[in-house]
């Protein structure tokens, strides 16, 4: 077994926590020693990214597109109900994994993806593990949920397991699966048009079993998702579009999951599975290059419902045309037969290239990247300190308690933990916990909020000198605010944002001038 200094690290915070609960084991009980031993085990595996939802607001779909293969099941089925954790493997293969903690491989189905019934009993099942060679699952575990609202109590107790809102309490889960299972440390919320008390309850559930403080900005993000369904007349200001409504829409669901999510993004689910993960084929683009020759009044006809789509008379096989709806939606095949008016001569290839670009696809994986691939270490970092906090806590032993409370401590002060203390700025702010002036608080979001110096100053596209300049005036606003004009509460998150902009002033001239921890 590979010992705990030898592991590899998402970066410099998750190797100070992992030395930490290296050099604290000998001085724990063996039960806290033994969680961890967990907590080590989490730190060397990729982000864990929990897909999370409502029941039919399409989270396995989106999974598919995100993974780029088709392998979630989205019929209902057995494995509907059940945690499924997608990661790397050499080899693909499934397991099921039983409450007392063996293991079951099962085969894939005939299309490629996780069979929908298991042959097993599903009681003793704890979740499944799927093991895929896609890269993107190289540094991203993708954890795909069973769908809270359900009327199977059973399956949404495995979400809110997962998610933080439910303990582990009696035989729910023994400790080698509750261990498997529970444990993400970033959300995609999945939501259609109507938010509801039990998605924000979902959200501050998460966040609080995964940050252990107020729910933040810093591991979670939520997806309107089926945006193609959103009626223009219902959005004023959409100007009949229905992308631009859905953004709209998008924007007033941010403000009420707010600030429990970064940002809501909108996404057309299955466009995105099948222009991703091979669902689009020459056949397909060939019976909508046939369906773009009807005349028009035919074609008019069949774009005004699902129904008169498959089953208005003409030449082009009913099979056909089903086929394209079940994959497509009546909103996919109009925006390709927009593309072939555009360009008859349009290849397949570029037809499934824009059909992929109106999923809206593209800005979620972008801000998977920015909110969570760039952040990895320091969220991975937050949920192991919670972690190594509640085991101390659990253990009963004021003294165990108060050694690893010094412990961490110690790592906070060093240089290379200022960015769990700008995430903890970030949450605190996000929150409402510390009071800030609006323009504040939205300038303490930006600089949270990205990787990138220009956009992290609100100056993307401008001069270095311009982000050089602009950094070192904001940094000495932030240093005397923290001196003079605020409560203990705001002069702390003062000091981080000061020190986040002397950072980046230091980061934009490279090798001039080393700015002390």
């Amino acid at each position: 077994m590979t010992s705990p200094v030898e592991q590899h690290w998402a970066g410099p915070l998750s190797s100070s926590v992992a030395r930490l609960c290296t050099g604290l084991r000998a001085q724990v009980s063996d039960t806290t020693a033994a969680g961890f031993d967990e907590v080590l085990r989490r730190l060397s595996a990729p982000l864990q990214v929990a897909v999370a939802g409502r029941i039919k607001s399409g989270k396995s779909t989106l999974v598919n597109a995100l993974i780029g293969r088709r392998v979630a099941p989205t019929d209902v089925g057995e494995c509907t109900r059940l945690v499924t954790r997608f990661q790397y493997g050499t080899v693909d293969r499934v397991e099921v994994v039983f409450h007392d903690g063996t293991k079951q491989a099962v085969p894939f189905d005939a299309d490629g993806g996780i069979p929908g019934e298991l042959g097993v009993e599903l009681h003793r099942v704890s979740h499944l593990e799927a093991y895929l060679t896609n890269a993107v699952l190289r540094d991203l575990t993708v954890i795909d949920t069973p769908g809270l609202g359900s009327l199977d109590a059973a399956s949404v107790a495995r979400t809110e397991q997962l998610l933080g809102a439910r303990e582990t309490t009696g035989d729910d889960l023994d400790p080698v699966s509750h261990g498997a299972v529970a444990g993400a440390e970033a959300v995609v919320y999945v939501v259609t048009q109507a938010v509801r008390a039990d998605d924000q309850h979902a959200l501050e559930a998460f966040t609080a079993a995964t940050a252990s403080r107020e729910a933040g900005p810093v591991n979670a993000i939520a997806v309107l998702n089926k945006a193609d369904t959103v009626e223009p007349d219902s959005v004023p200001g959409s100007e009949g579009d229905v992308w631009r409504a859905a953004a709209a829409l998008a924007g007033e669901q941010a403000a009420l999951l707010g600030p429990r999510v970064a940002e809501v993004l909108p996404v057309i689910g299955l466009l995105a599975e099948t222009a991703e993960t091979g669902g689009f084929t020459s056949a397909d683009a060939d019976v909508l290059r046939a369906l773009g020759e009807l005349d028009e009044t035919t074609r008019r006809t069949m774009l005004m419902s699902a129904d008169l789509f498959t089953s208005w008379e003409c030449e082009i096989p009913e099979r056909d045309r089903a086929r394209l709806l079940e994959r497509l939606d009546l909103y996919g095949v109009r925006r390709a037969l927009a593309e072939l008016d555009a360009d008859p001569a349009i290849t397949a290839g570029a037809l499934r290239r824009a059909l992929l670009d109106c999923s809206g696809l593209a800005g979620v994986l972008s801000r998977l990247d920015e909110v969570f691939r760039a952040r990895a270490d320091g969220i991975k970092a937050a949920a192991a300190l919670a972690s190594v906090t509640a085991l101390a806590h659990a253990s009963g032993d004021a003294g165990e308690r108060q050694r690893v409370h010094d412990a961490i401590e110690v790592l906070l002060t060093r240089p290379e933990a200022h960015q769990l203390r700008l995430l903890e700025a970030l949450t605190l702010v996000a929150s409402g916990s510390v009071v800030l002036p609006d323009d504040l608080v939205e300038e303490v979001l930006r600089i949270g909020g990205s990787t990138d110096p220009g956009a992290r100053l609100g100056l993307a596209g401008r001069p270095q000198h311009e982000l050089v300049e602009y950094a070192m005036e904001r940094a000495g606003w932030w240093r005397s605010y923290a001196s003079f004009g605020a409560t203990p509460a705001q002069s702390r998150i003062a000091f981080v944002v000061h020190r986040a902009y002397f950072l980046i002033w230091q980061q934009l001239q490279p090798g001039q001038v080393r700015i002390p921890g």
